[in-house]
């Protein structure tokens, strides 16, 4: 099952009309009528509203909601409203109330504030689900299923230990086992009861916060178990929803590059992905592209649903930056470039009080519709609608992979040494964005996906390797492709126990090095590195780890120049194979032009580099419709025009003039262009 079925890009957002008096939703409907909107997100946080009591529930308002939309020929994506508990149960269940890090169990507040295990939970809302599903299955306007918000939050209660224990058991069978792969001999942990197993939290293993562990691999499967144990809870509600709803698809809202739970265990469940987009507005707009390609490779390419967006600013940062004009325009264009089959908001009117009362809202607390914002969603709304269907089910045609794996940023995070300046995050974007910048197209995959549509996969921080993952990728280099991986790969296994092996462990055959030693250093201290030689070459820099390379096979493609290992390699590329596949190993945490260099090397010799990339604030995106149609998306970030050269004949899809190749294209500041080359008219 895909994205819902809209006949255009879906559009429109949040709504929670309960929060106004009812005469309210007349003006509000008018005004979604002006902008465009024809999708409501609706019930996210009503269950206190849709069941005032345990063995009452109340449909009222809900009704009248999803009547109207219908009434008014709008859709509704229907949350089952379970992402945070009403407060007549946690008076009477006490236990759903987390237990936090510190083992502290929590009183009613906040919201995300249940505790996963918890029997009266579990029991409570999968019933909501089941009543919700019961009543509204066949609803006109129903269009999606939305459960809960956000999943998040680890608890550490005494359930919550029982139930990792029971985890451990299935997934070890016996103590030995699990012995072996925590290394319990190390400070006289071994287990000899189940019962001795404690949930790892600031009373056990671990100090000065959560990431310093003292037994990495406890805290590792703690944080697997706590995915499992909030997927078990979607689908609770999920199984009761298809008890009435055999049909409709189901989703929940992630967080795109979210450290606490592993995505790529969940996507199997659900039916469709989705997504809430909120990147610091000073970040690269890279950042953002990378959480969109993420969440498309959560289910193997297909479309996704951008769920959330501010349509101005948030509240929850200690500043909260505007969107400026044409910012909203040009990061919904981007959303749709990388595969977004909808653009929602979060909000559609302003809340009137508590925390979210300053967050942008398409329509501001004094309802007018002569706001610089309104016109851009209203605007915005009249371009999606009339470029219709064109894009929908459109799929990127990616000959590039980047590896992005949960266990690895879990691992590498935990562990003590060489050092935690490193974040897994930083480091897979520097990458990305190197890619990207490069005009790539870029899927972003499970280390478990396919690798045989890719010329060139790109493994950052590959810290743990599992499973037959390296002969996966020597077969990529086999056949002619390119790896890329860097610094603290190939260290551990998947219970994160180093190998007892040469670094880069099950890598080295296919990368051609050996490393004995690693230097690290504070972020202060930067090492000079040459990358290439004659006029190919780049003098740049070096941070926090160094690793010292030995070549098995490897050419140096740029060395040290600094300390004991200066004239050593801090860059390598492996010849493998009589097809001329490659792998390249990058020792250190080059800065960003380094990255540039060498990505863009590995690219060039596959063909990859795209013909828009001297533009570096020109970001390109391909898409390939259902029907074969090929879309080039261009967008410029830059606040003032930029000139480009068509590549290409082809028709601007916004604007429906037509550009001829070799034609002078000006894209105006934050402008977007959605480019059909001339063979594809006749779609």
């Amino acid at each position: 099952m895909t994205t819902p079925e809209t006949g255009k890009i879906a559009y429109g957002g949040d709504y929670n009309p309960e929060q106004w008096p009812e005469p309210v939703w007349d003006e509000d409907h008018r005004l979604f009528r002006a902008a465009r909107i024809d999708t409501l997100t609706v019930g996210v946080f009503s269950w206190a509203l849709t069941q005032p009591a345990e063995d009452t529930y109340d449909f009222t308002v809900l009704d009248r909601i999803l009547d109207r939309a219908a009434a008014e020929d709008r859709r509704v994506c229907l949350a089952t409203g379970t992402a945070a508990l009403p407060p007549w149960l946690a008076r009477a269940h006490p236990e759903v109330n987390r237990t936090d890090f510190e083992g502290r169990r929590h009183r009613y507040g906040q919201r995300h504030n249940f505790c996963p295990g918890s029997p009266a939970y579990r029991r409570l809302s999968a019933a909501l689900a089941d009543r919700l599903a019961e009543r509204y299955a066949a609803h006109p306007a129903l269009l999606a299923w939305h459960i809960n918000n956000e999943y998040g939050g680890a608890c550490y209660c005494d359930r919550c230990a029982a139930a990792f224990r029971s985890w451990l058991r299935a997934r070890y069978g016996a103590l030995d086992a699990l012995n072996d792969a925590w290394c319990t001999t190390f400070w006289s942990h071994r287990y000899t009861s189940w019962e001795e197993i404690e949930a790892p939290s600031a009373l056990t293993e671990h100090w000065r916060g959560p990431d310093h562990t003292a037994f990495q691999g406890i805290t590792l499967d703690y944080h697997r178990f706590t995915t499992d144990a909030l997927l078990g809870c979607f689908l609770g509600e999920k199984e009761a929803i298809r008890a009435h709803d055999p049909d409709t698809p189901v989703t929940t809202n992630f967080m795109g590059a979210y450290r606490p739970l592993d995505y790529h265990r969940w996507a199997p469940h659900l039916d469709f992905a989705s997504w809430d987009s909120y990147p610091p507005l000073d970040a690269p707009p890279t950042r953002a592209a990378l959480g969109h390609d993420l969440m498309r490779g959560l289910k193997d390419g297909a479309p996704f649903w951008l769920m959330e967006q501010t349509p101005s600013t948030t509240a929850c940062r200690e500043v909260n930056p505007l969107r400026r004009p044409g910012e909203l325009r040009l990061a919904t264009w981007q959303a749709v470039a990388h595969g977004a089959d909808a653009a929602l908001y979060f909000q559609l009117r302003a809340s009137r009080g508590a925390c979210e009362k300053y967050h942008g809202a398409v329509i501001g607390h004094a309802g007018r519709e002569d706001t610089r914002v309104f016109r851009e969603v209203a605007e915005l709304g009249r371009e999606l609608a009339e470029l219709g269907a064109v894009t929908l089910g459109a799929r990127t045609p990616a000959r590039t992979a980047l590896l992005f794996d949960w266990d690895s940023w879990w691992a590498l995070e935990l562990s003590d040494g060489p050092s935690r300046l490193v974040r897994y995050q930083d480091v897979v974007h520097a990458y990305y964005r190197a890619a990207r910048a490069a005009g790539a197209d870029v899927d972003v995959v499970a280390v478990t996906a396919d690798l045989t549509p890719y010329d060139v996969v790109i493994a950052p921080v590959l810290h743990m390797v599992k499973g037959d993952l390296a002969p996966r990728l020597e077969a990529v280099a086999a056949r002619g492709g390119t790896v890329l991986t860097t610094f603290l790969s190939g260290r551990v296994d998947e219970h994160d126990n180093a190998f007892l092996t040469d670094v880069p462990g099950p890598l080295a055959g296919l990368l051609g090095v050996r490393v004995d030693e690693w230097d690290a250093r504070p972020a202060d201290t930067a090492h000079p590195v040459v990358l290439g030689t004659g006029d190919e070459t780049l003098h740049t820099e070096a941070r926090l780890v160094f690793e010292i390379v030995l070549p098995r096979g490897a050419e140096p493609v740029g060395t040290y120049r600094a300390d004991f290992y200066a004239g050593t390699p801090a860059v390598t590329r492996h010849p493998v194979g009589a097809s001329g596949g490659e792998g390249w190993y990058v020792a250190t945490a080059l800065d960003q032009p380094g990255v540039d260099w060498v990505v863009r090397r590995v690219l060039a010799r596959h063909g990859l580099v795209g013909p828009y990339a001297d533009h570096p604030s020109v970001e390109t995106a391909a898409r390939t419709a259902p029907d074969g149609t090929r879309l080039l998306f261009l967008l410029n970030h830059a606040p003032e025009p930029v000139s480009v050269t068509a590549h290409a004949t082809a028709v601007d899809l916004l604007t429906g003039k037509r550009a001829e190749r070799g034609e002078t294209l000006t894209l105006d500041p934050h402008g977007v262009r959605v480019l059909r080359p001339e063979q594809d008219r006749a779609h």
